[in-house]
């Protein structure tokens, strides 16, 4: 259970948002249950604030382990709650019926996944408040959940990046299918705006590129075509805004197919090696290649960079995350923690760039 909020005043409140309408709902609950746990009790006073499947925004009381079960959001541990948009305020509003509760709030941490939360509709609404941000800013946040302009801007910074097309909704198939002939199979079929693999399908031949449209227009209304990049998958955890903090590289080994939504939760036929079984000369291009495409994307707090390492060697950009996973046992805690960082570590040095930004 939480302590109440009579805590001494050097105790900074921290308001971690989690849950979400987005399809990676059940992936934030448990980031969002190892952050609270993490959390040096000493220094924080961890301030719950769920949002339920539906987008209802409530302030939690209960304990932390029915987050990570998911029973968290109930009637009798519940309070209705809204984030005050007085820049000069910075509460946490709790509607108790015909009362009203204000709670301070020094530090929000956005722990959400996906759409409504990673993609800087959330990020918006804190700057909007002026509370200090844990984490990438809005603008940072839409552009990297946006793949198509994020590689854009990588390559822009001179970093290789995949050869692609965008379908919209009033696009036809005829360009997809001449995209793909060019571009050659096998390649990826992705929503634009999306994350966790979802809706994202390794397309063989051509009869299954239809099917893969269909499936990627589920999730966002633009899809991306990319050619497949052989070689492996590696990441690179970055923390921090002027002076730039990196993980380990990490190296994801994978028994056929791709790194998809089974494997990225359960890694049944998956293995990730921190670090990479690489050599140290590349990995230290590798983290160089990271901190480019952090500064390219505008991103500060932290994100995890994701890039391929071909067979000849070459790197090429892949995506960047804004809010990975983050649980003990999730990649960016574990690059960060090759390095010499214990989670609650992390979580201080996020929630210090915060409130130095």
């Amino acid at each position: 259970m939480k302590e109440k909020k009579d805590l001494a005043k050097d105790v900074k409140n921290i308001l971690v948002i989690y849950g979400g309408v987005s399809s990676e709902y059940e992936v934030s609950l448990q980031s969002a249950y190892a952050v609270l746990s993490n959390l040096d009790r000493e220094k924080y006073c961890p301030l719950p604030l769920g949002i339920s499947r539906q987008g209802q925004w409530y302030y939690f009381c209960g304990d932390f382990g029915e987050i990570r079960e998911d029973t968290w959001c109930n009637g009798a541990d519940c309070i209705p709650a809204l984030l005050s948009p007085d820049r000069t305020a910075h509460e946490l509003i709790l509607l108790k019926g015909e009362r009203v509760e204000r709670i301070p709030v020094d530090v929000a941490f956005p722990v959400l996944h996906g759409r409504f939360g990673e993609d800087g509709t959330v990020q918006g609404l804190v700057e909007l408040a002026g509370i200090p941000l844990a984490g990438c800013a809005a603008l940072s946040s839409a552009l990297c959940m946006d793949k198509d302009r994020a590689h854009r801007l990588a390559a822009s910074s001179g970093v290789h990046v995949p050869k692609a097309m965008v379908l919209t909704r009033n696009d036809d198939m005829d360009a997809a299918r001449a995209f793909a002939d060019q571009a050659g199979y096998p390649l990826f079929v992705k929503p634009v705006k999306a994350g966790s693999s979802y809706g994202v399908t390794k397309v063989d031949a051509r009869a299954q590129l239809e099917r893969a449209v269909a499936l990627a227009r589920k999730y966002d209304d633009q899809v991306i075509l990319e050619e497949a990049i052989g070689g492996f998958e590696v990441g690179c955890a970055v923390l921090g805004k002027d002076r730039l903090i990196v993980g380990e590289v990490d190296e994801i080994e994978l028994s056929g197919g791709f790194f998809d939504y089974t494997e990225k939760y359960t890694l049944k036929t998956s293995a990730i090696h921190v670090p990479a079984r690489i050599a140290e000369e590349k990995a230290r291009e590798l983290q160089e290649t990271a901190k480019r495409i952090y500064r390219a994307l505008d991103c500060s707090g932290f994100a995890r960079v994701d890039m391929f390492l071909t067979p000849e060697g070459e790197i090429v950009f892949n995506e960047v995350n804004t809010i990975p996973g983050f649980t003990e046992h999730s990649r960016y805690p574990g690059m960060m923690r090759a390095a010499g960082y214990s989670f609650g570590e992390i979580l201080e040095l996020i929630i210090e760039q915060a409130e130095a930004k």
